[in-house]
Order: C-alpha cells, then sequence, then structure tokens
C-alpha cells in the first residue's frame, strides 16, 4: 500500500479494521492484503493483539472533542511507531517508508495507519473522521466526500435517519409500523 497524499487508504483501511475487529492473526494478514498492504513477514497472535489495541486508541483520535485533543493523540500515535522517513523499493517501485526496517507486522501497521491518517486529516480537514449520525450504529468513518460534510456511515443509514425525520414531522412514529 503506498500513502497517497490524502491518506485515503490507510484511513480507509482502519476505519474498516476499528468496524469489523479480526478475530486471528491470518484474518488480520488477509484483510491487510485485500486492502494492497504488503505483507512481507509473518504476521502473529501478538501482532493481533496489539493492532486490536492500536485500534482503540485510533478510535480515541476519531472520538477527540477537538481538533486540538485529535492532533494531541495522534502525535502520540506518530511517535509511537512513526520513524524518520525513508525511500525503499523493495516492492520494485520506489516509494517512502515511516518505520524502521525489520518491525514487527503490527508496528508497521501502527505506523501505517498514524501516518496515513495524519496525511488524510492535513490534507482534507481535521473534522475528517467521525462516526456515523445514527445513534444506533456508531460505524467509524473516514470523510473523503468532496464537500466535507459527511454524517453518515453509508447510504442505507443516512435514508433510514431521513425516513425517521419525515415521520417525525408528519407526526407518525420515528421507526414505523413493526416489521413482520
Amino acid at each position: 500500500m503506498h500513502l497517497n497524499p490524502y491518506g485515503d487508504a490507510a484511513v480507509r483501511l482502519a476505519a474498516d479494521l476499528a468496524n469489523r475487529r479480526p478475530g486471528t492473526a491470518g484474518e488480520l494478514a488477509d484483510r491487510c492484503r485485500a486492502a494492497g498492504l504488503v505483507v512481507d513477514g509473518p504476521v502473529r497472535p501478538s501482532d493481533l493483539a496489539r493492532v486490536l489495541a492500536l485500534l482503540d486508541t485510533w478510535e480515541s483520535v476519531v472520538d477527540a472533542a477537538d481538533e486540538h485533543e485529535r492532533a494531541g493523540r495522534l502525535n502520540r500515535m506518530l511517535a509511537a511507531d512513526a520513524a524518520h522517513p525513508r525511500l525503499t523499493d523493495h516492492t520494485g517501485g520506489w516509494h517512502l517508508h515511516y518505520r524502521d526496517d525489520h518491525q514487527s507486522f503490527a508496528a508497521v501497521l501502527s505506523t501505517l495507519i498514524a501516518v496515513g491518517t495524519a496525511f488524510h486529516l492535513v490534507g482534507r480537514g481535521m473534522h475528517r473522521l467521525g462516526r456515523c449520525a445514527v445513534e444506533e450504529c456508531g460505524t467509524v468513518f473516514a470523510d473523503t466526500s468532496r464537500t466535507g460534510r459527511r454524517r453518515y456511515c453509508s447510504q442505507r443509514c443516512a435514508n433510514r435517519d431521513a425516513v425517521r425525520r419525515h415521520r417525525r414531522r408528519a407526526g407518525g412514529s420515528a421507526d414505523g409500523p413493526p416489521r413482520a
């Protein structure tokens, strides 16, 4: 996975992993590969445990009360595993790594998520992480919309909320009739 100036791929991977936590080291590796990450070493159960803790920390960045708190939390993540940038061609094309060589998979993923999130926020706006506005959903998302006003994790949740608001204004039940 290559970081683009906006960090889209890395921040989307973080949101995907946070919303559907991997249950095994193998599942973690498979989902990272599917997202375009080169997994060039073993992914161990200890990596999974560390990544699950990392996702809790990343969600605290998402849930920060304001941009200064968000920046402080993300800066702590960056300090934990990121190193000075270096050029590498291990995949056949030159690109930057923000980590030291021979780190565990969890440390590599931590760096990727922290740096990608930083690129995403400074490139698109410090408000571009959030949780779905549908109260019972709570799914994390990275706002990559053109306008930067995303409030829902999916069109399904946006439609559900619109129907609830419409029914509330019309004087009906917000949740509608019971389903069979």
